[in-house]
């Protein structure tokens, strides 16, 4: 089956020329040239790829994929005019797994999309372990669901794979390089950056203090650790 990709710009020429080349080579390719209709289109498709421009119209690129986050596991590649490494940041801040800077090719565009499809996306093909419980917290890896207290809390596909792994070895220190290959793989074009900001995103829907941290410790000078700490 074709993998769907939405590509998003006001540029209606970049549209119609990215969406073509996306379709000579196999892709299905959905169009939006603003925010709110892309964010309406990935409410109603199943989407793989988002290409998603910074540049947008009264919703730019990166509230649509802040917004997006919050209920979409479609990769995003952001496209920008700008080259400043703050705004690098900023896309992985809100949940971008790479960046390309404008001009650039199709093809290198295409290179992109498919290395991100390439990354491992779950357990799939294996028998699932059993839940494992931390305190109140459960990670239930064959329904790919966590929940604390018995409710269950909304998590992104990063989120639920970085979570898994450091549950795999609690109390065991892992490295961003190794957070990465284990849930990024070894194509991820970005920087560690993006392990910071998941281990964020996952505190505040764990907890109510994150900088008191119950689940997720910070170990200096190396990376992170799942380890219970009680109330």
């Amino acid at each position: 089956m074709a993998s769907t990709v939405l590509v998003v710009d006001d540029e209606r020429p970049m549209v119609e020329l990215l969406a073509g080349y996306l379709t000579r080579e196999g892709f299905r390719v959905l169009r939006a040239y603003d925010g709110a209709a892309a964010l309406d289109l990935a409410r109603r498709e199943s989407l793989d790829v988002v290409v998603l421009d910074v540049m947008l119209p009264e919703v730019d690129g990166l509230e649509v994929c802040r917004q997006l986050r919050t209920f979409s596991d479609a990769y995003v590649l952001m496209l920008t005019a700008r080259t400043e490494e703050v705004d690098k940041v900023v896309g992985l801040a809100v949940g971008a797994d790479d960046y390309v800077t404008k001009p650039f090719s199709p093809r290198e565009l295409v290179a992109r999309i498919r290395a991100l499809l390439r990354r491992p996306r779950s357990l799939a093909g294996t028998v699932p372990p059993a839940p494992a419980r931390f305190g109140d917290l459960v990670i239930d890896y064959a329904a790919r669901e966590v929940r604390q207290d018995g409710e269950p809390i909304p998590v992104t596909r990063h989120e639920f794979d970085l979570l898994a792994a450091l549950a795999a070895h609690p109390g065991m220190a892992h490295t961003r390089a190794q957070l990465i290959e284990r849930v990024w793989g070894n194509d991820f074009y970005g920087d560690d950056h993006v392990v910071a900001v998941h281990v964020g995103n996952l505190r505040r829907k764990l907890q109510s203090d994150p900088n008191d941290p119950r689940y997720i410790e910070t170990v200096r000078g190396v990376g992170y650790r799942l380890r219970w700490k009680g109330p």
